[in-house]
């Protein structure tokens, strides 16, 4: 067992790499494959479109025996699809690879319920903080590597690369985790009806999300797949409560502790991803805008460095402290220092140093949520629901960036400039928008946790 854990941490840090293959990309494949700018951000939303649909499916299924067999298949498709976007001779069939990399978005939560089955029990908690905060280092570390690799070799060779780390990781899994079937996993009936009803909801939503800006907010389209989503979505949730064996517990997700951590997520997911899209977006704009930097890809992508390096030192810190400080509070703190940066973007972003000390202090506030939401959730629900629990998490956080990055696109597609680049304006409104998110999680974070005091208080002294 003890390759175990370094393998499982691998596995999802090619995960969260091969989902960074996008944001840094646009440019490239609307110039390479000759599409406009806004067709190209299709490789975007498909990819989270995939993601969001099949992330609660690997979730119930990793309740499951066949955990090993479940994973293997997973990258598998990934590596399939890598290699159908790196050999893509147009823009459809790239579609169709980055949709088969959305699977990606599932693979945290597959390698968390590994961890909770197969690691001993004092290094169950740590080891599942890891997995979760692996997502947000991946990313930091994904953006710089995408960035040279596309600059000097071509944005193929990024596919490329991605393959070869995913097959790697198949060779990993398959030499270092236990072979199944897992004896001790309930044999339940899976619930295809559920699965259909979230799927189509989620998708729904998301492309609203992704798509409402060029549509048009108020627009027909727009306003009509939404009201359908919430339909499905509220259809869904009925469906779930009057079901046995449901995809998703809703019953369980009723406790506090997985109540704030699913509240946590979809909000900071959405004020983050809002944020790092606009960072990302100064970084490589020209100077004659009057707040680009304009970097070269070669060097956009290390903006996200710090991203990376804040968030593997707060994992650090919170292994130490959390035998302390209630998994809870640990959200407060987290949360506090995301609020910060995005604040500091919003007052400080001319110059480069400004965006990275943002990004590192991104990285510390998201790498302490994000370990300690895992195990909020494992400790308010039964090891046969841990799975399906910890994957909608990851759902809200999909749901909450890909809701933050379609806020952010219309305030910017709304402030462009006759060059087709977003106005200063347009960069300030977007940036508030973020900060203020993030100040609304932090508020409603500290009016539960002085309302959870205040109720043990008063048991405590009745």
């Amino acid at each position: 067992m003890r390759r175990l854990t370094p393998a499982l941490v691998y596995t999802a840090l090619t995960a969260a790499i091969v989902s960074s293959l996008g944001m840094l990309l646009v440019p490239a494949i609307s110039r390479e494959m000759h599409v406009d700018v806004s067709a190209a951000q299709w490789m975007l939303t498909v990819n989270l479109l995939v993601g969001a649909v099949t992330t609660p499916i690997m979730g119930r299924l990793s309740d499951g025996p066949h955990k090993k067999r479940l994973l293997l298949w997973s990258l598998s498709i990934i590596l399939l699809g890598s290699f159908i976007a790196a050999l893509a001779p147009n823009f459809a069939v790239f579609l169709v690879g980055r949709a088969l990399q959305g699977l990606s978005y599932g693979i945290v939560p597959v390698t968390i319920a590994l961890a909770r089955r197969y690691l001993p029990a004092d290094e169950v908690r740590n080891g599942i903080s890891t997995l979760s905060v692996t997502v947000a280092s991946g990313l930091g570390l994904g953006y710089p590597l995408t960035g040279i690799l596309a600059d000097v070799f071509g944005y193929r060779f990024a596919f490329w690369a991605a393959a070869l780390f995913l097959l790697s990781t198949v060779l990993v899994v398959w030499r270092a985790v236990p072979d199944g079937p897992d004896e001790q996993a309930p044999r339940t009936p899976f619930d295809l009806r559920g699965a259909l009803l979230i799927g189509v909801g989620l998708a729904t939503l998301l492309l609203v999300a992704g798509e409402g800006s060029r549509w048009g907010w108020g627009s027909p389209w727009t306003i009509g797949l939404a009201v359908v989503s919430v339909a499905i979505l509220a259809l869904w949730a009925l469906v779930e409560l009057r079901t046995r064996h449901a995809l998703v517990d809703l019953r369980v997700l009723r406790t506090s502790d997985v109540l704030v951590a699913n509240g946590t997520a979809i909000g900071l997911g959405a004020a983050m991803y809002a944020c790092l899209s606009i960072a990302s977006l100064i970084a490589q704009a020209p100077a004659s805008t009057g707040y680009g930097i304009a970097l070269p890809l070669f060097w956009a992508g290390f903006v996200m460095l710090p991203l990376s390096v804040g968030s593997f030192g707060a994992n650090r810190v919170v292994r130490v402290i959390s035998a302390r400080i209630p998994m809870r509070a640990l959200l407060i703190p987290g949360a506090a220092m995301v609020s910060a940066s995005s604040l500091l973007l919003l007052v400080a972003h001319d110059e480069l140093w400004e965006i990275m000390i943002g990004m590192l202090g991104f990285g510390a506030g998201i790498g302490t949520t994000y370990a300690a939401m895992p195990a909020l959730i494992a400790r308010g629900v039964a090891d046969r629901e841990l799975g399906s629990a910890v994957s909608f998490n990851q759902v809200l956080r999909t749901v909450g960036g890909s809701l933050g990055s379609a806020v952010s696109g219309a305030v910017i597609a709304a402030h462009l400039d006759p060059a087709g680049h977003p106005t200063g304006t347009g960069i300030e409104i977007a940036l508030g928008v973020g900060a203020a998110g993030c100040a609304v999680v932090l508020a409603v974070l500290l009016i539960t946790h002085a309302t959870t005091r205040q109720k043990a208080m008063s048991v405590a002294g009745g």
